[in-house]
């Protein structure tokens, strides 16, 4: 396995379950998930602007709390959250294999940096920003809260003048966006593995999800059986790569089920995406007049950007939101955008799949009393899968059998359980009605949809005009 390290006098103390001598000397907050969180110097910088503490005003799951009432945590703690777990895996490694890895004070500080300010460029109610509103009123533009998190680092430690060595944000920044698009190559740098605990582009096994699926889980009153504690006291770095032991990879799997049971039940919950839906149409009714999307290239403006907008928008008196507060009350008063129906595609055709859109369903409508028009439809295309896209996730990660051991392989499907899934990935098309009196014709026209694509007519929602009919049918019998 490699020589263990214990170079620092604090890292037995560690290891026996004692806070370490730096953690003394710093500062703490309790948090709810983790118990006490120990905040270091320099991190404490970072967390005392306003840049950063703009992230209490960010709920981590958007509107969810609409539905769920308890999911009013927000990004502020969850980034406490990821920076002491990232600072806690790196310490394990380098407690059991810092000699052999050379991991040294400038790597930890570097990782939890990482892991505190992953999402400090975060846009409000979670990923709708960036997702469903930004395509709405930017065509083709490229932008992630990853890259914003990028820009709002510089611009906090310029407009604050925190002294920091350079070359360590640099790292930081390359941590951060390590699992996106905007990655640049890590092929060659040295301990690349350290790369890959706070946002992990090779496996997605990262802190990150460590703590979105317990706190996520624990504030809508879900349960939850997975436990990383599990794979950070029992992780090897083999061959510059995180590995774990063979038989964790049950473990790992539910990882990666729990964060699609998440969204299956509770980031993509039709209540929550009908919601988003009118949230998204106050926005972009609002941002000509506020300027909303203009933001978000001058860190300077876009920190000054969070949920409140919903509450300013709400409350102004100017004629040009009027049709935003419009939309604002009716979330208030809870007369949503009303689901119509949903379908799962069939998974010999979800490879090809294509997004359904508003005009699908109104080229599928037949002749009746009411012609439907595109600004009454929303279509909702929902993927859920294992992080992997239709790929099983543990085809991408490397295991190790023991510790005695230095080889590092892949499990094979015939070793994994026949009880785990052998499709990883669902795709469901839902539809929804902006007005309540035309859910019966955007129902009947999304059935056509389906049986003109599909040749299959399945109902599994039944609309409510649709269900009194059954019912006089049946009295009429």
């Amino acid at each position: 396995m490699g020589a263990y390290c214990n170079e620092d006098l604090d890292l037995p103390a560690y290891a026996a379950g004692a806070p370490p001598q730096e953690f003394r000397l710093s500062k703490h907050v309790y948090d709810n998930v983790h118990g006490n969180i120990y905040l270091d110097p320099l991190c404490l910088k970072f967390i005392d602007t306003e840049q950063f503490q703009r992230l209490r005003e960010l709920k981590q799951l958007g509107v969810t709390d609409m539905v769920y009432p308890g999911a009013v945590h927000s990004r502020f703690e969850h980034s406490l959250g990821v920076y002491w777990l990232a600072g806690e895996a790196v310490l394990k490694l380098k407690t059991y294999q810092g000699l052999e890895l050379g991991i040294d004070r400038t790597d930890v500080q570097t990782v939890r940096l990482a892991g505190l300010l992953h999402d400090v460029g975060h846009g409000p109610f979670s990923h709708m920003f960036e997702r469903e509103f930004l395509p709405k009123v930017i065509c083709g533009y490229e932008w992630s809260h990853e890259l914003m998190s990028v820009k709002m680092i510089d611009y906090i430690v310029d407009s604050h003048h925190i002294d920091v060595d350079a070359e360590m944000m640099k790292q930081v920044k390359e941590m951060i966006l390590a699992s996106t698009e905007f990655s640049q190559s890590k092929s060659n740098k040295e301990k690349r593995f350290l790369y890959d605990i706070v946002a992990n582009g090779r496996n997605g096994i990262d802190v990150d999800k460590f703590d979105y699926i317990v706190r996520d889980s624990r504030a809508c009153g879900l349960g939850c059986n997975f436990q990383f504690q599990r794979l950070t006291e029992t992780m090897r770095v083999l061959g510059d790569e995180i590995c774990y032991r063979a038989k964790d990879y049950l473990t790992i799997h539910k990882l990666f089920s729990s964060r699609a049971d998440l969204y299956r039940t509770v980031y993509t919950h039709p209540k929550v995406k009908a919601i988003e839906h009118m949230l998204v149409d106050v926005l972009v009714k609002a941002n000509s007049y506020l300027q909303i999307s203009s933001q978000i290239e001058d860190p300077s403006q876009y920190w000054k950007l969070d949920d409140t907008i919903i509450k300013t928008i709400e409350t102004a008196p100017d004629p040009e939101l009027a049709e935003s507060r419009e939309l604002i009350l009716r979330i208030r008063r809870r007369q949503l955008y009303q689901f119509c129906n949903e379908y799962a595609v069939p998974k010999d055709k979800a490879e090809h799949f294509k997004a359904v859109t508003a005009q699908d369903i109104i080229c599928s409508q037949k002749d009746g009393g009411v012609t439907l028009k595109e600004e009454d439809i929303v279509v909702s295309n929902v993927k859920i899968d294992l992080a992997r896209g239709r790929q099983n996730p543990l085809e991408c990660i490397n295991f190790f059998k023991d510790f005695d051991s230095d080889e590092k392989f892949t499990i094979p499907d015939e070793r994994i359980s026949h009880l785990l899934p052998t499709t990883y990935q669902d795709m469901i098309v839902r539809v929804y009605s902006k007005k309540p009196e035309l859910v019966e014709a955007v129902s009947e026209a999304f059935e056509n949809f389906q049986l003109k694509t599909y040749g299959i007519k399945a109902q599994v929602h039944a609309t409510p005009e649709k269900k009194k009919r059954r019912v006089m049918h049946r009295i009429c019998k």
